[in-house]
């Protein structure tokens, strides 16, 4: 069994933002820009767009 992959949510935007996603893109560019592997996912759940990091920060 493979062990479940960790994310680590690195900041939320709403997702009734009147640009959507671009703010969490954004970011996440930003973020890789700086060399961590940052992604956008939505967490349909909370009604958010979500920056994660498959790598755990402090």
């Amino acid at each position: 069994m493979m062990p479940a992959a960790t994310r680590t949510v690195l900041e939320r935007f709403p997702a009734g933002h009147p640009r959507g996603s671009w703010p969490a893109d954004e970011y996440a560019a930003a973020q890789r820009a700086q060399g961590r592997d940052a992604y956008v996912v939505m967490d349909l759940d909370a009604d958010q767009f979500l920056v994660v990091t498959g790598t755990t920060t402090r």
